[in-house]
């Protein structure tokens, strides 16, 4: 099977598509024919080599995918070989197969396209886990997410949106604010030429923030939150070593949780892909909430959606097709 990896840290260039025995699962695995994959942050970070796979996990990259189960492990009970499905990964989905315990793999929601379903995963995965099960957001809450542009952005706003909260939303160009409202934001911010802290705080304060730059915005961010509010860091685009205001954050009663998906066990990473059956499907199925995911490459052509995906000039999700 042809398969992506990153053999030296580098650019989109560095990227490297080799083959590789076809894989049988282990026990409480299946093994997916890779109809399509999709990018994320992580993936650029793997390549650049500041970002490892977790131990054990294959040095293929991709963390998401879509296909058809090809085999089953001889304990897996609840998948059939033919099944339709999309897949929670640690790594491995820039393959023509991934291996994956059983539990991290998804039915594809009705009426989504079989390819199109590999940008969900990643995504309603990181929004339920963090915004919903971690920070508790409840309907009638404000919501701030950081980058509604972006692949979680995108999912973020419809999510909270059809969950009854009210929505903000950082982006920076005009095209991407039409797009956060046309999602459901109440508010676009033009990062560039706004101040979010002075429109949330306005707007009586966030009651969760999701944010992806870490020490740039850890400040703003708590000063943005309202009484009791909850702020989920889950990236460092804007580095990693900030100063904390504790009293600014006693004063409020608030919380600051630095959380990551990959890391997870096993066990954490299927109880969270549980969740997102119950709770997030049938949004889906309903034609609620979509993946934003307009881009498409095939395998062959993987540095020029890395490229793509490091200029910052897409929205939503890049699929990658194999």
């Amino acid at each position: 099977m042809r398969a992506v990896v990153a053999p030296v840290p580098g650019g989109p260039e560095s990227l490297t598509i080799i083959d590789l025995p076809d894989l049988v699962p282990a026990a409480d695995e299946v093994v997916i024919d890779v109809v399509a994959s999709a990018l994320n942050k992580a993936d650029t970070l793997q390549r650049m080599g500041f970002y490892p796979p977790p131990p054990g996990a294959s040095d293929v990259l991709g963390m998401e995918c879509s296909g058809t189960i090809r085999a089953v492990g001889a304990d897996v009970t609840s998948w059939s070989v033919g099944d339709e499905v999309c897949a929670l990964l640690a790594a491995g989905g820039y393959a023509e197969q991934v291996a994956v315990p059983a539990g991290q793999v998804m039915p594809v929601p009705e009426g989504v396209p079989l390819h199109h379903a590999a940008a969900l995963p990643e995504v309603a995965a990181t929004v339920w886990s963090n915004v919903f099960m971690t920070a508790g957001l409840q309907p009638g809450d404000t919501f701030l997410v950081h980058g509604g542009a972006g692949g979680i952005g995108t999912f973020a706003i419809q999510l909270a949106s059809a969950l009854g909260a009210r929505v903000f939303a950082t982006a920076g160009s005009t095209e991407k604010l039409e797009l956060c409202i046309s999602l459901g934001a109440e508010r676009a911010i033009n990062y560039r030429d706004e101040d979010f802290l002075e429109v949330v705080t306005a707007a009586g304060g966030a009651d969760v923030i999701l944010d992806n730059m870490g020490a740039k915005y850890l400040d703003r961010n708590v000063r943005a939150l309202a009484d009791e509010g909850r702020l989920v860091i889950i990236g460092m685009q804007g580095g990693s070593r900030g100063e904390l205001d504790i009293n600014a954050l006693l004063r409020k009663r608030g919380a600051v949780i630095a959380t990551s998906l990959r890391a997870r066990s096993t066990a954490q990473k299927s109880a969270i892909c549980s969740a997102v059956v119950e709770h997030v499907w049938p949004l889906v199925a309903e034609g609620r909430i979509r993946a934003v995911a307009d881009v498409e490459f095939a395998l062959a052509d993987v540095a020029a959606a890395h490229a793509l995906m490091d200029s910052g000039e897409h929205s939503g999700k890049i699929l990658l097709r194999t």
